[in-house]
């Protein structure tokens, strides 16, 4: 009879910790559900394919990184992110601008990271990353590469700098 007891006591302790763990992982669900809908976080996607030895080449979208208004308060910006640096190494647009980030590598796997932003893109050689954000705040971002490229990572620092109208 002791050992029945035994076995139930176990079965309902079992029971519990089984319980516990789903519930868990509904609020886990439902956290990520609200983080991802209330704070505006989406993952980069690649617009497209591109010839990582042609990235530079006359006539690539690329071969002239720059920063180009498309729209009403809407700029481009096209990031070529190679061996230690970033170009265009600084990118300036106005307070309220919404900014299409185009990057892409001709090298090797970089990063492209704007801290205080949820701007997070892993550039890959051969695909063009395109991540979209809207900087309502002015001031000085600072563009990190947070994938490791060489021995020259550490250096590797760009700026997005917003102006208030």
């Amino acid at each position: 009879m002791d050992n029945e007891k035994m076995i139930h006591a176990i079965e309902r302790y079992e029971r519990s910790w089984l319980l516990f763990a789903l519930v868990m992982i509904v609020v886990f669900l439902v956290f990520i559900g609200y983080t991802l809908t209330g704070f505006a976080f989406y993952v980069p996607s690649a617009a497209e394919r591109i010839d990582p030895t042609k990235v530079r080449a006359e006539g690539s979208l690329f071969a002239n990184p720059r920063v180009e208004k498309t729209g009403d308060n809407v700029y481009t910006a096209y990031v070529l992110a190679q061996a230690f640096t970033f170009l265009p190494g600084e990118i300036r647009v106005p307070k309220g601008a919404r900014v299409v980030f185009l990057v892409t590598s001709p090298d090797v796997q970089h990063g492209f990271y704007i801290r205080g932003t949820n701007v997070n893109v892993q550039v890959i050689p051969g695909e063009v990353g395109k991540v979209e954000h809207t900087f309502n705040e002015p001031g000085e971002y600072l563009v990190i590469c947070n994938e490791y490229c060489g021995l020259g990572h550490q250096d590797m620092i760009g700026k997005v700098i917003v102006e208030d109208n």
